[in-house]
């Protein structure tokens, strides 16, 4: 896109929303919407799900991208998961398939 483009399509957004907040009724569509709050795990939920898993603290920890001494902490009780890692925790609990599907982690063991 050039530049002169660039800033037409800019300044035709912004007119557009100046416009908007002026009207009575609103012009553009709006979207709204609800973040669910970041689940809290206790160390032996923590645990149950890295044993669903089938994975050592090794490589869930490599999974999970964090230390081994971090998932440690987390079932032990000394630390908790949270942020990204809490919402990665919960995204296995609510799919089981979610570590075959994103392998970030693979066998690579002699049968």
């Amino acid at each position: 896109m050039s530049k002169n483009r660039a800033f037409d399509s800019i300044m035709a957004g912004l007119t557009e929303a100046v416009a908007d907040a002026k009207s009575r009724k609103p012009l553009l569509k709006r979207n709204t919407v609800t973040i669910a709050p970041v689940k809290t795990y206790s160390a032996e939920e923590v645990k149950q799900i890295r044993h669903s898993t089938g994975m050592s603290q090794g490589v869930f920890a490599g999974y999970m991208g964090v230390s081994v001494k971090t998932v440690e902490a987390w079932e032990t009780g000394t630390n908790q998961p949270s942020g990204a890692a809490s919402r990665l925790l919960n995204m296995m609990e609510m799919d089981k398939d979610l570590i075959v599907r994103f392998p970030f982690v693979t066998d690579t063991s002699e049968m």
